[in-house]
């Protein structure tokens, strides 16, 4: 079983995320993960100015998603960062070429879940996943979050990341931090269990 793990990152802490994710759906026997980015819609020059070449070139050898990858697959664990409390437009922008799967009705009854960054503490997790589950569920998508099953979540200890809606990490205003350990433990978690409800539901 196929797990994709279809994901956008421009300074590369939802690169982490997913390569965490991926570690986690890799636990569960039968299970493979599959790293894919989606495309790109910045000119080169604008990613220069943002300061996101180097990290973008780190990802170069992640290969670019297709639509017909996500027909193919098991499950799906979408990754992106927020933009104003939703998903990032590079995101948007590939969903909504998934118009021919979602007539053939090709994602309905597979398992789908969302990972994200933000800026800072507040800065949209929660909104943006339950906002990107709207999407899913007009795919007819079985969503999976990440349970308080996960203690991690529920630490008072340090400020981080992760709801029962997916696992989150926090970048910073300025996105000098790169996921804790207590924040990448949470989307191993959430690739296992992800994983783990998959192979349930293809049985």
């Amino acid at each position: 079983m196929k797990v994709l793990i279809p994901f956008y990152s421009l300074y590369g802490h939802i690169y982490r995320m997913a390569q965490a994710i991926a570690e986690g759906v890799a636990r569960v026997e039968g299970a493979e993960p599959v790293l894919r980015r989606v495309p790109e819609t910045l000119p080169r020059e604008v990613l220069e100015k943002m300061g996101a070449v180097a990290a973008q070139e780190g990802m170069a050898g992640v290969p670019v998603c297709t639509v017909e990858d996500l027909a193919a697959a098991g499950a799906i664990i979408f990754g992106t960062p927020t933009r104003f409390g939703n998903m990032c437009g590079q995101m948007r922008q590939f969903l909504d070429s998934t118009g021919k799967l979602w007539q053939e009705g090709a994602l309905v009854g597979k398992v789908g879940s969302v990972f994200v960054s933000t800026g800072s503490q507040h800065g949209g997790q929660e909104t943006t996943i339950v906002s990107f589950h709207m999407t899913l569920l007009h795919h007819g998508m079985v969503i999976v979050g990440l349970p308080y099953a996960f203690q991690g979540q529920t630490r008072m200890d340090e400020i981080t990341g992760g709801s029962p809606y997916g696992a989150s990490t926090i970048a910073s205003p300025t996105g000098e931090r790169m996921p804790s350990d207590n924040e990448l433990e949470g989307a191993r978690y959430q690739g296992n269990h992800v994983a783990t409800i998959a192979a349930k539901l293809s049985q």
